[in-house]
């Protein structure tokens, strides 16, 4: 069985950070590069699923999208 699982990646000066919306629990991966973290965060995802089961996936409400806003704020 495939699952899709929507993954956030973000690039910050020392390298890459990656995480998946919608499963139980907290799930995090870095990398050099978009690919690095993109396939660390995949197998944190099946390490996740192995430790604490195929439950993590069962979110109350999937994430049908995700979008990425900026706005300004004043400080």
């Amino acid at each position: 069985m495939l699952k899709q699982i929507k993954i956030i990646v973000e690039k910050h000066t020392d390298g890459y950070v990656a995480y998946p919306l919608g499963l139980k629990g907290v799930v995090v991966a870095e990398g050099d590069s978009y690919e690095e973290a993109l396939a660390d965060v995949k197998s944190a995802i099946q390490f996740h699923i192995e430790t604490f089961g195929r439950d993590v996936l069962n979110a109350e409400t999937p994430v049908l999208e995700a979008f990425v806003a900026e706005t300004g704020i004043a400080i």
